[in-house]
């Protein structure tokens, strides 16, 4: 995991005030947006962070232990 469990839920736990918020600063240009595509909006993202945390950091499905790169 790319990042821990405890640090996953405070992230996660952010996002809902800043979508919630988003749909205020929208509604000042005209754009209104349902309470419902708010929670979709901020499942959408929860789950694209969730993805990115368990995804492996090297991308071809190994978990890299130790840096790798010039000494």
């Amino acid at each position: 995991m790319r990042i821990s469990k405890a640090g996953l839920l405070v992230v996660a736990a952010i996002i809902i005030p800043i979508v919630v918020e988003f749909r205020t600063a929208l509604s000042w240009f005209g754009i209104e947006l349902s309470v419902l595509e708010g929670v979709a909006l901020a499942v959408a993202i929860v789950l694209a962070i969730v993805v990115w945390a368990v995804w492996p950091s090297d991308g071809n499905g190994n978990a890299e232990t130790e840096p790798t790169g010039p000494e």
